[in-house]
């Protein structure tokens, strides 16, 4: 008997895993122009946004949206997430803060943790996200795990060439 599998077909590429999906997103993800000006505008036009003091955001990797020049907006206070362990932690950021290079080669601030429940909003990092914005992040599950135990409104700042019939989303 032939094992059942699932399959997605995006841009002509033909993937039954997910790793495979990774794959393709980090290749489509290289070929994008970012507009990071334009992504922090859209994203403080939002309700979440403005109605937030606390917000999370992450420092970028190459090739991702750079989100960073929201740090300067005075009227919000703004974290980084630290991981330790299992578990994503939420430490005050400033520009100018010092940081540095995790075992995951992310950077992460030096300052220590906060409650989380202080966070209002999270911008979560995404491979890419599929049309029931489900996302597909690098397979850690550290954001999963904290927007499970937190209640927050997150966002994922995307460019429409991410977005994917399915990213085969898991419970």
């Amino acid at each position: 008997m032939q094992r059942p599998f699932r399959m997605l077909v995006t841009a002509g590429l033909l993937m039954s895993e997910k790793q495979d999906l990774r794959k393709w997103a980090k290749q489509r993800r290289r070929e994008i122009y970012w507009d990071d000006e334009q992504f922090c505008l859209k994203l403080t036009q939002t309700k979440e946004y403005q109605q937030a003091k606390n917000i999370m955001l992450f420092y970028p990797m190459k090739y991702e949206v750079n989100l960073l020049s929201l740090l300067n907006d005075k009227t919000k206070r703004f974290y980084l997430p630290k991981i330790e362990g299992e578990e994503l932690l939420c430490c005050p950021f400033c520009l100018g803060d010092r940081t540095c290079l995790s075992n995951f080669k992310t950077v992460e601030p030096l300052s220590n943790p906060v409650d989380k429940s202080l966070v209002e909003l999270v911008i979560v990092p995404a491979l890419c996200c599929d049309k029931k914005n489900y996302r597909l992040g690098y397979g850690g599950g550290f954001y999963d795990r904290f927007l499970n135990s937190h209640s927050c409104y997150s966002i994922t700042c995307i460019s429409k060439e991410q977005i994917v019939d399915s990213v085969f989303p898991e419970k």
